[in-house]
């Protein structure tokens, strides 16, 4: 099956930050699993996969979440589904940690693992000093989740289905309730950005975007 440039180009002029969702409209079981596996297949970095993506359906969490993050309040409880991504924290994302060296492992041949951990290693500690400091290896890992957030909104317009991705919560507050929830494994993840999807209410205003040849530039 192939896909034509128009028409991954009508799906990104299609996709647009809903605001408002039709709660009398469901995401069907195969179309939302669909859009969970392009987020799966995303890379990342190092092969070092640090994502989770908690597909939140229970509706007291959804309103426990709405009440604390105000870019979630007019997205739930409408949105057909709402997905919280987590990241690995420090603990999994040192290149000497244990969750490293087995995601390392499948990486790589085992006579290459070694000198692939070094380089990892340098990589962290010098070439982008992510050691230096905690707040660093958790905002390179957060980065990387930014990548399958593309691929699962694109996939969604790409079948004709919404999202509005959503950064406007307090960090801080958030972990505690999906701490509390049990969804943060001992310290294992932290929140990174979470995702509404569904099918939407009315039609968008027109797309507001820099011109071609301001974002784009050649160097030969």
């Amino acid at each position: 099956m192939t896909i034509t440039k128009e028409e991954i180009l009508a799906a990104h002029h299609f996709r647009h930050a809903t605001k408002e969702f039709d709660p009398s409209k469901t995401i069907s079981d195969d179309d939302f699993e669909f859009i969970l596996e392009t987020g799966r297949l995303s890379p990342s970095s190092f092969s070092a996969e640090p994502w989770k993506f908690v597909v939140v359906q229970n509706e007291q969490l959804r309103n426990k979440i709405k009440k604390i993050s105000y870019g979630a309040a007019s997205k739930l409880p409408e949105a057909s589904h709402f997905v919280v991504i987590l990241v690995r924290t420090p603990l999994d994302m040192r290149y000497d940690s244990a969750y490293q060296k087995e995601q390392q492992s499948k990486a790589v041949p085992k006579e290459r693992l070694t000198r692939h951990l070094e380089i990892f290693e340098e990589f962290q500690r010098n070439d982008f000093k992510l050691l230096e400091h905690e707040r660093f290896l958790t905002d390179w890992a957060i980065k990387q989740t930014y990548i399958p957030l593309a691929n699962m909104m694109t996939a969604a317009a790409l079948i004709g289905i919404d999202s509005c991705p959503i950064e406007g919560f307090d960090m801080e507050k958030m972990n505690q309730l999906l701490d509390e929830e049990g969804l943060l494994e001992d310290g294992h993840f932290t929140i990174s950005v979470m995702i509404a999807f569904g099918y939407r209410k009315k039609e968008p205003g027109p797309r507001i975007r820099l011109p071609f040849d301001d974002v784009v530039k050649w160097v030969k």
